[in-house]
């Protein structure tokens, strides 16, 4: 397929840039540590849980991209913290680097596998590593979205 290297370009500009929404790295410019834990009313989960949520979904997706030999987390609750705090100060930055150097891989997955990201695994039902890469846009834009609004609930966006 000749649009192959295309496709590969705009799937990594959606997963790093956002496209037609906020990147995730903009989502969390600048957050203030004390909104971190704040669960707004009209909301289920803090900013915390969100950014791990994305964190934990993401790192899934890639193990289960790169083989067979991937045990996914307990639907839902090994998908999202209980606490709406971080648990230790140095979590909040392990989760962002997580975030970034699982990203990372991916896009580098998407790049090697060429012409075969629309090529089903041979385990699991039928994914590719195509539809991988639009699950986790997906999945990561609507989650980033709701940072925004989380955001912007709390008066500290825009």
């Amino acid at each position: 397929m000749a649009h192959t290297p295309f496709i590969i370009d705009e799937l990594t500009a959606l997963l790093e840039e956002g496209n037609a929404h906020a990147p995730f790295e903009k989502a969390i410019k600048g957050l203030p540590t004390p909104l971190l834990s704040k669960v707004p009313e009209v909301s289920a989960y803090s900013i915390w849980q969100l950014v791990e949520h994305i964190r934990i979904t993401q790192w899934d997706i890639l193990e289960f991209s790169k083989g067979p030999d991937h045990e996914s987390p307990q639907w839902p609750e090994g998908y999202w913290p209980k606490e709406a705090i971080p648990p230790h100060a140095h979590s909040w930055k392990e989760s962002l680097d997580q975030i970034t150097k699982d990203r990372k891989e991916f896009i580098k997955l998407l790049h090697k596998a060429g012409e075969k990201i629309y090529t089903p695994f041979p385990y699991g039902d039928g994914q590719s590593l195509f539809r991988e890469a639009l699950v986790l846009a997906d999945h990561n834009s609507y989650h980033t979205a709701e940072i925004v609004l989380t955001r912007r609930v709390l008066g500290d966006w825009g």
